[in-house]
């Protein structure tokens, strides 16, 4: 879970090189558990743009997203929210 201060960070980072709204890209690795998927699916809506890269020895999975976001808040909450998924690393 991210505290207030790495929020905070995120937030003006964020603020500092977009315009809002704005096209943002999401990037989640994780075992390829259906559980741990479905779990980062649900946290976009149905039509998101989704793409799926198996690592060489399919042991990892990672999951882009594209998103058209209205703010720098609407994008930490959704990392925050993906945060909270066991063994789903953030990037």
């Amino acid at each position: 879970m991210l505290n207030d201060e790495a929020k905070e960070r995120l937030r003006s980072s964020l603020d500092k090189v977009h315009e809002w709204p704005s096209l943002y890209m999401y990037k989640f690795i994780l075992e390829p558990d259906e559980e741990r998927i479905n779990a980062v699916l649900a946290l976009f809506p149905p039509e998101s743009e989704v793409l799926r890269k198996y690592s060489a020895g399919g042991k990892y999975l990672s999951l882009t997203f594209r998103e058209v976001m209205m703010s720098a808040e609407e994008v930490v909450l959704r990392y925050e929210k993906a945060s909270s998924i066991k063994g789903v690393i953030v990037l």
